[in-house]
């Protein structure tokens, strides 16, 4: 004990080192505290060699295990893929309205078009399915094309407006003010007719000069009574739902230059499956007809 450092505050020897006058005392570890520590290094060791640890230029160290999470995931999508493949079978050979009619079949169709939307559809539509300006809300009952399940499916299948699929959906409104074949009075005056075919506050006087644009450029898509054409996919305009802004302004415009969305065809990427899939969940959204 005469060759100690003893602290003489707390009794306990020092190590023997000293910084700025301050001397450490020697208090070890707890031995259990030490040999789990080197514990962890011997499980360290033991996962290194058994499973893939060490990154490597392209790829990493395999171990001796050779398993990996990826394979770990293949071997579950395949047990998850070869446990429904009877129902996809099923979904695949059947009507669409067959696939309702089989309350098992149907709550796997909605299930699985519910998971696609998310994927591909509520970028646009949004994850609810609401909607946004220029993007139909799939949530109510109005329908540029029709909403029962059969005109949904084709629909999806090959899209609006685009190059992929030769039965793509087609409606093109003329540019009555860019292509001059009305000028910006008529255009105001229509926007009023508009403006009261939807019941909304608008110029009486400027309404009726309209009502004579409208019969003679519009009615014969969008019907005499503003109602739509589901042939042409011309928008109901008597209602309180737009697609790109029910305003005076708004209509104006949309009948100076109107905009025309694109929806891809999406046959050949989901399949017949997939298609119907989101054709079921589009329709069990409650706007469904």
């Amino acid at each position: 004990m005469a060759n100690k450092d003893i602290d003489e505050l707390s009794g306990i020897e020092t190590t023997g080192h000293e910084w700025d006058g301050i001397r450490e005392l020697n208090n070890p570890l707890p031995r259990w505290w030490v040999w789990t520590y080197y514990l962890t290094i011997l499980f360290a060791v033991g996962y290194v060699i058994y499973y893939p640890a060490i990154p490597l230029i392209e790829g990493s160290t395999m171990g001796i295990s050779g398993q990996t999470n990826r394979s770990v995931v293949e071997q579950e999508l395949a047990a998850v893929s070869a446990a429904k493949a009877d129902l996809v079978s099923k979904i695949e050979s059947s009507g669409l309205e067959d696939i309702r009619a089989n309350e098992d079949l149907y709550r796997f169709a909605v299930a699985g078009g519910g998971s696609l939307f998310k994927v591909y559809c509520s970028q646009c539509h949004g994850s609810g399915a609401q909607g946004a300006p220029g993007y139909p809300n799939l949530n109510d009952d109005d329908w540029l094309w029709g909403g029962d399940l059969e005109t949904l499916y084709t629909t999806i299948a090959h899209g609006v407006r685009n190059e992929q699929s030769d039965d793509a959906r087609v409606s093109e409104m003329p540019a009555y003010g860019a292509d001059e074949l009305l000028d910006s009075e008529q255009i105001g005056q229509v926007a009023q007719y508009v403006l009261k075919l939807s019941g909304q506050e608008h110029d009486d006087a400027a309404a009726e000069e309209g009502m004579v644009v409208y019969e003679e450029n519009c009615a014969a898509c969008h019907g005499e009574d503003g109602t739509g054409g589901r042939d042409f996919g011309a928008p109901n305009l008597a209602d309180a739902i737009w697609l790109y802004g029910g305003t005076g302004e708004m209509i104006a415009r949309q009948v100076n230059k109107p905009r025309h969305g694109v929806m891809p065809a999406w046959a050949g990427r989901l399949g017949d499956v997939g298609v119907k899939q989101l054709a079921l969940y589009v329709h069990s959204l409650g706007g469904g007809e």
